[in-house]
């Protein structure tokens, strides 16, 4: 009797013993499940994170070297900060020219999918920021930020809108144009009056010019197929042609190297894609440089930095740029100075 209450004694503790390693297993496993679980997720996210696609909506008035020559920088630029061809998509919007055109493209845009918008200059960024999009926007060359109306204060953007400006120096034009062409007094300014950036441009200089002794004929231009006859209007009429930031005029520069070449007389522009088409200078900041620095802008902002934690830039590492061409054609010599870059052709 007493081996049988042993025996039931015995099995009971087995029994319970058992129960308890089956329960310490089950909670084991269900925490390994749990870990693994977590370890799935994070992988996941990461995973999801590594898998982003960035699409960038690129849009400007206008196609010309300058703007392509940004545009690229822009683009090496992303992929050099690690946005490859897998992670980053750029769809470039040209209006052709047409303002009508860019405002559609822009209220499309805004009811696309898009994580960054780049507008190439004043007007694109204009019209961009005039739309209200949604998406960050980063700007590339925008003469004048707060006049344009783009930003209240370039230290603080305040309309979802950053970027880089490019600012003309007179002055620094000018000084140079005096060791190229000495004498010269009376100047044409040659800009289209619906660009706010040559409008801005054009001002600065007229205050330059009454301020330094200079005379000054201003013609202004509403599309680029009246460039060529304000052009020839204006050759016969000044020492030299000045035009501003301007992407109408600079589309038609070929027309105005042409009348001023017939006038014997030289341009200064803003822009070295002016003196490819035949100015004879410009002093501005490097189309590469602007649209490098607005993609490390982007690359900020991108990575959670808010856009009126990202101040607007004014880039000042000027390039004096003087073209050999129109220099041959107005029989110029030109100064052996290491300054200067000149382009051949």
């Amino acid at each position: 009797m007493k081996k049988n209450v042993l025996s039931m004694l015995l099995c009971a503790v087995m029994s319970a013993l058992l129960l308890a390693g089956c329960g310490t297993t089950q909670q084991t496993a269900s925490s390994d499940t749990a870990a693994s679980d977590g370890s799935q997720q994070e992988t996941a996210s990461t995973v999801t994170d590594s898998d982003k696609v960035y699409k960038v909506a690129i849009v400007q008035l206008v196609d010309n070297d300058a703007f392509t020559e940004m545009i690229t920088a822009f683009e090496n630029k992303m992929r050099e900060l690690g946005y490859d061809e897998d992670h980053m998509t750029f769809d470039v919007k040209n209006a052709q020219g047409d303002m009508t055109v860019l405002n559609s493209i822009c209220a499309e845009i805004k009811n696309e999918d898009y994580d960054l918008v780049v507008p190439i200059v004043t007007p694109a960024t204009q019209a961009v920021v005039n739309q209200g999009i949604s998406a960050p926007v980063v700007f590339i060359s925008v003469t004048d930020p707060v006049g344009a109306g783009i930003l209240t204060d370039m230290s603080t953007p305040d309309k979802n809108a950053t970027g880089t400006s490019n600012v003309v120096p007179v002055d620094e034009l000018f000084t140079l144009a005096q060791k190229l062409t000495p004498g010269i007094k009376n100047i044409g300014i040659l800009y289209c009056s619906g660009e706010k950036n040559a409008v801005i441009n054009a001002e600065k200089a007229k205050t330059y010019f009454d301020e330094n002794g200079y005379t000054y004929v201003e013609t202004t231009v509403a599309n680029s197929s009246e460039v060529q006859q304000a052009a020839q209007s204006l050759a016969g009429k000044v020492d030299a042609i000045y035009v501003p930031t301007d992407s109408t005029v600079q589309s038609a520069m070929a027309q105005v190297a042409e009348a001023a070449n017939e006038a014997g007389i030289p341009i200064y522009g803003s822009d070295p894609v002016m003196v490819q088409s035949g100015a004879l200078a410009c002093v501005s900041v490097s189309n590469t440089q602007l649209g490098e620095r607005s993609a490390e802008m982007a690359d900020e902002i991108l990575k959670g930095t808010s856009v009126s934690e990202v101040p607007a830039e004014a880039l000042t590492d000027y390039q004096y740029v003087v073209g050999q061409s129109a220099a041959d054609v107005l029989n110029i010599t030109l100064p052996d100075d290491d300054s200067l870059t000149i382009l051949e052709g």
